[in-house]
């Protein structure tokens, strides 16, 4: 509608009409379109179309309290009702609903426009609110039904209302490391300061030998297809590992990426095990094709994941041979102050409950959430204590399942939650069967903004099709980065970057886009940030007369809620937030300063502590030296005011 007007207002202003013809051209226009739905919409669900029977109980089980004449019991078929909006926009669906049929839960599904989505409903033996999840609806008229492919579900009223915006700025821009290099707390500030507002640009790189020889392969590639290079190299370490461990040059190529060409790097780390374990001895070299990384039920792997949890078991010994390995790839790292967003242990959880086996997809999810959760635990200790390794940005991948949070190593282990997106061969969600899959997967975005109430970064660490522009930003999913994952070469094709996959025409439109940050739209000073700096993101983008417009955004890590030298929260700085500060310091199991406590006392540059050099600080605005304008202040310059 409003692109209808804009029209009709154009033609006005180059006098093809009257005014009184402006009127007349709006008027037709708005006569053409349907009245749009006043939201919240709540339907009672006897009231959808194609429903046979108004239920009030479900044979000998009463479920009072319903609403209206009685409710919905989805016994088959499918039971939809209509809505009508004004432009595309997300859209939260709610219901009141009762599952009694199963404790372990059942799926249900809904459809919008044809397009399915499912959930695990509880064991609800009462009415109960259940959110259905976002979804998409388009301008005009939308149809949602609710289809009976998995289970019985009784449903009383049906709610649909407008998605609330996210909040992006509630994502921490801290590591979980305390001890983080400045390099990576630098890089780790510049994501947040971008994230809500960009996205990344990554590229998967092939491990062993390139893409027929050529690691630039994916790269040149893009170059030629948008005219521009992605700004992180993905990269993996599989091949430092005890077995057939060989070195392909991993390590190099990502300090090269990082020192002389000012980008990113992100590392998986696919490490192998002996298929026949019980037969092996800790340092024995095996050929890989005798070696797995699949899970002990697809691979017949004698290696037991549990027992790596034992400390004087034998695969105890072999994982720290591996990590002692991986360590010293990411010291040669950290010694040239290259830090790293390190993904190891991915898609921990696989298929869980999705297939007959409910196993994951590789041995180190192959013996379920806790011991998963206590080996990544275990990984990070031994890579930051014993090996003091302080260059990592930890990310963890997620799923979207009923119980994915079960599988989360907990906020003070991750930087960084992420997701693998593949759903061009299966689980597409777009209505169609082959070809690109366009869509932002805002559902999965959700779930995992969710997982950590908005408090971690969320990354599309891996994917196929690279989401439309469109898409990202109407579904409200500003996915930190987006990384395609490597084509082979076997045959000179292009795979996950060959039109099967990609829509080249939105890919070159995305990486085109102010909205998408490319390896030349990097700051300069990527690495020597403080959280507190302005972050200038310049973006070109490049015009159908085949000129360039050149763009610089400024964008702040979001410091909003930090009240400098309030370190009691009480609205006001005086001597009393001094006193607290240096009792905090004395005593700090007596008088402890909240999280927002500290961050407001934090008014001195020392690297994040709390010292008497902030109290001091705060006591120079109580006698009017200093202001809370001043702050943060550097230790150089407190010094001179104390002299």
């Amino acid at each position: 509608m409003k692109n209808n007007i804009r029209k009709a207002l154009s033609i006005v202003m180059a006098g093809a009409v009257t005014t009184a013809g402006m009127s007349s051209v709006i008027s037709a226009y708005a006569e053409k379109e349907p009245e749009t739905t006043k939201f919240p919409y709540t339907i009672e669900a006897e009231d959808m179309d194609d429903v046979s029977q108004v239920w009030t109980s479900i044979y000998e089980n009463e479920l009072p309290n319903y609403s209206g004449e009685g409710f919905h019991y989805i016994t088959g078929g499918e039971t939809s009702f209509n809505v009508t909006v004004a432009e595309d926009g997300m859209y939260n669906i709610s219901a009141k609903v009762a599952q009694i049929l199963s404790e372990e839960g059942r799926m249900q599904t809904i459809a919008v426009n044809g397009i399915e989505y499912s959930k695990t409903v509880p064991y609800y033996k009462e009415w109960t609110d259940f959110d259905f999840g976002t979804v998409r609806l388009k301008a005009g008229e939308n149809k949602i039904s609710f289809l009976n492919k998995y289970g019985y579900m009784a449903v009383d009223t049906v709610t649909v209302s407008v998605a609330e915006k996210k909040d992006y700025s509630l994502a921490t821009g801290e590591t979980c490391d305390k001890n983080a290099t400045p390099e990576t707390k630098s890089l780790m500030a510049y994501l947040k300061s971008v994230y809500g507002k960009h996205t990344i640009s990554g590229q998967q790189e092939i491990y062993g030998g390139g893409h027929n020889n050529n690691y630039e392969w994916e790269n040149e590639y893009l170059e030629k297809l948008t005219g521009k290079v992605p700004a992180i190299r993905g990269l993996d370490f599989m091949n430092y590992n005890p077995l057939y461990g060989w070195d392909d040059g991993s390590t190099e190529r990502a300090i090269a990426w990082v020192k002389e060409r000012n980008g990113i790097i992100t590392a998986s780390w696919h490490i192998n095990v002996p298929i026949d374990f019980d037969n092996y001895e800790v340092g024995d070299e095996v050929d890989w094709k005798q070696c797995s990384y699949a899970n002990y039920q697809k691979s017949g792997s004698t290696f037991n994941t549990a027992n790596v949890l034992v400390e004087d078991s034998k695969e105890r010994a072999y994982f720290e041979e591996a990590m002692k390995m991986l360590a010293e790839q990411l010291q040669k790292l950290q010694d040239e102050n290259v830090p790293i967003i390190f993904r190891p242990l991915h898609e921990a959880q696989g298929n869980e409950g999705n297939y007959p086996d409910g196993t994951s997809w590789f041995w180190w999810g192959d013996r379920g959430a806790e011991v998963y959760k206590e080996l990544w635990k275990l990984l990070y200790t031994t890579l930051t204590e014993k090996y003091e390794l302080h260059n990592i940005i930890w990310e963890f991948n997620s799923y979207d399942y009923s119980n994915s949070q079960t599988w989360y190593p907990g906020d003070e282990y991750v930087d960084i939650v992420a997701y693998d997106k593949y759903n061009v061969e299966y689980n597409r969600g777009d209505g169609k069967s082959s070809g690109p899959n366009l869509r932002a997967i805002s559902e999965k975005f959700d779930y995992l903004f969710k997982l950590t109430d908005g408090g971690k970064m969320v990354a599309m660490a891996e994917n196929d099709t690279v989401p439309a522009l469109d898409n990202m930003l109407i579904e409200d999913a500003n996915w930190l980065y987006f990384c395609p994952w490597y084509d082979g070469g076997e045959d000179g094709g292009t795979a996950f970057l060959g039109e099967a996959y990609q829509d080249h025409e939105e890919l070159t439109k995305m990486y085109q886009s102010e909205y998408c940050i490319t390896l030349d739209e990097l700051p300069e000073d990527l690495y020597s940030l403080k959280g507190d700096e302005d972050v200038k993101v310049t973006t070109t983008t490049a015009k159908p007369d085949d000129t360039e417009t050149t763009t610089t955004t400024t964008a702040k890590p979001d410091n909003k809620d930090i009240v400098y030298g309030d370190a009691d929260e009480s609205g006001d700085v005086n001597i009393n937030d001094c006193v607290l500060v240096m009792q905090s310091i004395a005593n700090p199991d007596k008088y402890q300063l909240t999280e927002q406590g500290k961050k407001n006392a934090d008014v001195v540059d020392e690297g994040g502590a709390i010292t008497n050099s902030d109290a001091l600080a705060i006591q120079y605005v109580e006698s009017r030296t200093l202001t809370q304008a001043d702050f943060p202040i550097t230790s150089e310059e407190l010094d001179k005011l104390s002299k």
